[in-house]
């Protein structure tokens, strides 16, 4: 679609127009050669991906690291702390990126030192713990640490190392220092030199609001101070967000302390950063813990050390990260030649955010009401004041916000990256969303904790969305963005991926591009604890209750076309009607994201249905696999047949390949795996199926298994539970069984057909919509969504608690027969349920006793039971 007709309904302000219309100039891009072509040639894995989180971590061009490799390979690096030849090429290419870092930031060795350190938090921690702290005593009032509240939480916890030096912390608001500006400095004794310690951002991680750097000058100068108390006042400026995309000149601007980030300017090496003192200060730094390389001398038997006299070798403990700091001299090359400078890529990313703030700002329900509400501080007038960063939360028609955690998925569905929660700034977060500080105990009291998705507490706000633009954003980029917006609550997709661009309107990702694009993740851990994928009709024979798990046998099935049970067709649910309380459906996974297995009796183990997610698809790292990143994991078909111990996997255009059920004890070699943040012990399951995965896939894949000697405890305590036990889980993200209604399913079915204004044929036939829910259990006979009140539920003589919703993510809209997304599913389920996209309950064990054999079986009558305190009748 990119490039085709835009959709219907409002139009987008076009870019060529809103420039024309500034009473400024509005840069765009870096000179003749055009971003589209550095796009495609610098940051070509961008392709069908809108990438809005450089405040987060920006990208790093290919040409800087082809350039490190070649250096790398051409060059031989030792331990700078030698004295051979490599050893010297070490040192003397690190000292080059000391003063190459300093002309970046136009000053030299003359003035300040660069401490290279792990990072930005860790230069904070490093200037808390020397800074010359004086406590409080008889005749003193000691010193005090001020921050703007307005601070990365890196900032704020500090002030654990100076509470446990006895030294006050002062939180300060950002109107309080904006008032200080208009104010004389208090009278204070000129000859006092208690030292003060005041911190704050150049830029909020938060909105991006840009504080005056003026402020540096006129509190060291004592004519403006965060708190009326004598002494000598230092500046900390943490410049982590500003210098992604702005210059910033030390030799006008000479704060004392000055931490960063790498990472923020290139994109890579991570975990490396600078601490920035200004000599005048340093003399004034005190240490403690001494390490490998800062010592001039010192003896082992006695307390004795000199440390050595340059700042930079007395505070780098140990051997610094130098192939990194090699690295930067490449970043900082590439970055030049790309862009020509800092002040052309603050200009560029400037223009991309108040065109986006302009339209974003405009979009307007049919009513007048807003589209979203945006969190600043700042009309985006002047790069001066604001920075690339709009954050902001989406509003309903009624003005209510829609939690971040449903825009992010929403998001994802176009594979665009944002990011959502508090962005580690609860000052700023209090202060814009309104949030109380007890609010926040209130909230965490709840369950909600720092990077969790609980986006909404008794309908309010705990956090929002940012989007954030780098040197290599386009306007395609932003445009994509405020389809999406629009499509998603002016009601205008159509269940297409989303257009990149408009018409005229060049660099756009293809539509196949945009098809073929999957989002990435940071783990194979899906929001949904059951993933979701295609049904492999392979129906287990009919079993009398009697047998035993070594006498199954399932037949492999000639075909994979849709097949109804006999139970289905008996009792005329085809269409989603009540009908009886009986399950209608049975279904395992036996590899997680993989196809369903559909029988009509099968044996249950400790952790749930036999064999149920006990094996997964890694990558190269170990990281398991889902749909989320590889949706073919969907065309994978396992049949499982008990009899001969093995299982079958099929795909198309691969030949049948076979896996035994269970590992050789003595052969298997246990590895450590990570499902769901839990460690679990699992083993590799061969070169053989290894082979056939990654062919299929064309990257290098296994499969593992998680051991059988290995218990993996549910969070949950189960009810009935004896005190000091747990139920035990198989790979699953959560608990044992996952439930769904038919008639759950049938309601948003109506909802998704209806969508056809043609009317000729069924968008979402019911078997094709219930295998996207990756349920264990299907059921009928109750009305829609009637499940989410139930607390226990019997099946036979079995008896299983209902531990909670289902919290589904973007996998539901993957078509588990092709692959293919339907972002409609998702969206239409969201409106439905009132944005908490619930759909299915977990199911734990209760009592189960395997002394004997049990199973499940399709037919099974059904008994459920409401909560004590629900007034509801019973039903049974």
């Amino acid at each position: 679609m990119a490039g085709g007709a835009a959709p219907p309904g409002p139009e987008l302000l076009a870019f060529a127009r809103f420039r024309e219309s500034s009473e400024r100039p509005l840069p765009y891009g870096y000179g003749p050669r055009s971003l589209r072509e550095l796009r495609q040639r610098e940051f070509g894995r961008l392709a069908g991906t809108v990438y809005l989180d450089h405040a987060g971590a920006t990208l790093f061009p290919q040409s800087q690291l082809t350039s490190f490799t070649n250096d790398l390979m051409e060059n031989v690096y030792g331990n700078p702390h030698s004295q051979n030849i490599s050893s010297k090429l070490t040192h003397e290419t690190v000292e080059h990126v000391r003063y190459r870092i300093l002309a970046h930031f136009h000053t030299s060795s003359e003035d300040y030192s660069v401490i290279f350190t792990a990072g930005s938090t860790a230069a904070l921690k490093l200037v808390a713990e020397a800074f010359p702290w004086v406590s409080p005593g008889p005749e003193c009032s000691g010193s005090r640490f001020c921050y703007l509240t307005d601070s990365h939480t890196s900032v704020v916890g500090m002030r654990k190392v100076t509470t446990a030096m006895n030294v006050t912390s002062i939180p300060v608001r950002p109107e309080d220092m904006r008032l200080a500006e208009r104010r004389a400095a208090a009278a204070s004794d000129p000859d006092c030199q208690l030292p003060h310690l005041f911190c704050y951002p150049a830029q909020s991680n938060f909105s991006g609001t840009r504080y005056p750097l003026s402020w540096i000058g006129e509190v060291k100068a004592g004519r403006m101070c965060p708190v009326s108390v004598p002494g000598k006042w230092f500046v900390l400026l943490d410049a982590a967000s500003y210098v992604s995309t702005s210059p910033l000149d030390l030799s006008v601007h000479q704060a004392d302390f000055v931490p960063l980030s790498f990472y923020k300017l290139f994109g890579f090496p991570t975990g490396l950063g600078a601490l920035l003192v200004n000599n005048r200060v340093a003399p004034l730094l005190r240490k403690t813990y001494f390490g490998g390389g800062t010592a001039a001398a010192y003896l082992a038997g006695e307390d004795f050390y000199i440390p050595r006299s340059s700042v930079a070798e007395r505070f780098e403990d140990g051997t610094i990260s130098f192939l990194d700091v090699i690295a930067l001299k490449h970043g900082f090359d590439a970055l030049e030649r790309l862009t020509g400078g800092m002040e052309n890529i603050k200009q560029h990313t400037f223009t991309l955010a108040q065109y986006t703030y302009t339209a974003l700002s405009a979009l307007r329900y049919p009513d007048g009401a807003p589209v979203v509400r945006i969190y600043s501080d700042s009309e985006f007038s002047s790069p001066e004041e604001q920075g690339p960063i709009i954050n902001f939360n989406v509003l309903d028609h009624s003005g209510n916000i829609i939690g971040y955690s449903q825009v992010d998925k929403m998001a994802s569905l176009y594979n665009i990256h944002v990011r959502t929660g508090c962005f580690c700034n609860t000052g700023a977060c209090q202060r814009h969303l309104g949030i109380s500080d007890e609010m926040v105990k209130k909230h965490l009291q709840a369950g909600h904790v720092c990077g969790d998705d609980v986006d909404l507490i008794d309908g309010q706000p705990t956090g929002s969305v940012r989007i954030s633009f780098g040197y290599m954003s386009t306007v395609e980029d932003a445009q994509a963005f405020l389809r999406f917006i629009i499509a998603m609550q002016l009601h205008q997709s159509d269940g297409q991926p989303l257009p990149q661009t408009m018409p005229a309107e060049a660099g756009a990702p293809s539509e196949s591009e945009a098809q073929d694009a999957i989002p990435a993740i940071m783990d194979g851990c899906s929001s949904s604890p059951q993933e979701d994928a295609p049904i492999a009709s392979g129906v287990c024979s009919d079993l009398p209750s009697t047998v035993g798990a070594a006498d199954l046998h399932s037949p492999l099935p000639m075909t994979t076309g849709t097949q109804h049970t006999p139970l289905e067709r008996a009792a005329g649910v085809l269409d989603g009607g009540l009908g009886p309380y009986v399950i209608t459906n049975l279904y395992l996974y036996p590899i997680k994201s993989c196809a369903a297995f559909e029988v009509t009796t099968w044996p249950l183990g400790n952790q749930g249905l036999l064999y149920d997610r006990s094996w997964m698809v890694v990558n190269h790292n170990g990281v398991c696999l889902s749909q989320k990143q590889e949706p073919r994991l969907c065309l994978i078909q396992p049949f499982i047949d008990l009899q001969q111990k093995v299982m079958v996997l099929k795909a198309k255009g691969m030949e049948p390949i076979e896996v035994p059920l269970e590992e050789d004890g003595e052969q298997a070699q246990i590895y450590q795996s990570k499902v769901c943040a839990d460690r679990v012990n699992t083993y590799n399951c061969g070169e053989k199926i290894s082979s056939w995965l990654s062919r299929f896939f064309g990257r290098p894949c296994q499969l593992i298994k998680q051991s059988s000697k290995f218990q993996r405890s549910a969070k949950k305590q189960g009810k009935d539970q004896p005190a000091g036990t747990t139920a035990s889980l198989s790979l699953v993200n959560e608990a044992q069984y996952l439930l769904i209604n038919r008639s759950s399913v049938l309601e948003l079915q109506q909802q998704l057909n209806a969508s056809d204004e043609n009317g000729k044929e069924e968008l979402f036939p019911m078997k094709d919509l219930i295998s996207r829910f990756r349920a264990n259990i299907i059921t009928n006979g109750t009305r829609a969504f009637e499940e989410e009140k139930w607390d226990e539920i019997s099946i036979g003589s079995l008896r299983f608690q209902v531990s909670g919703p289902c919290h589904r993510c973007q996998m539901i809209c993957i078509d588990q027969q092709t692959g293919q997304r339907n972002q409609n599913v998702f969206q239409k389920l969201s409106e439905r349920r009132e944005r908490k996209v619930n759909f299915g309950v977990y199911l734990m064990h209760m009592s189960l006793d395997l002394s004997s054999p049990r199973f499940l079986s399709v037919g099974s009558q059904t008994i459920w039971n409401l909560p004590q305190t629900c007034n509801c009748s019973k039903r049974s």
